[in-house]
């Protein structure tokens, strides 16, 4: 196994860590600035109206995305197992 070889595996799997993750990320980004705008417009400054709708936009996003997600990561280390002889030289 080369260090060429182990960097490009590992630049793979931070890109897929990133794919996966970047769905729920955005989902609680955008909920996050319309609570704040709403907070700010209102002035109710209550930390539970922040977190809560936050959690659920991400469960809500992934359940919609989640065979998305599934198919992604299976794929991914399907790939990783079929070509394990090749990354340890069989």
């Amino acid at each position: 196994m080369t260090e060429a070889l182990v960097v490009s595996i590992m630049i793979e799997a931070m890109r897929m860590a990133a794919l996966l993750a970047a769905p729920m990320l955005i989902g609680a980004l955008v909920v996050g600035l319309i609570v704040s705008i709403f907070q700010a417009v209102t002035q109710i400054q209550e930390q539970t109206l922040a977190i809560i709708p936050k959690m659920g936009a991400m469960i809500a996003v992934m359940a919609i995305l989640f065979p998305w997600l599934l198919t992604q990561a299976t794929t991914y280390m399907a790939g990783i197992f079929n070509n394990l002889p090749s990354y340890i030289g069989w």
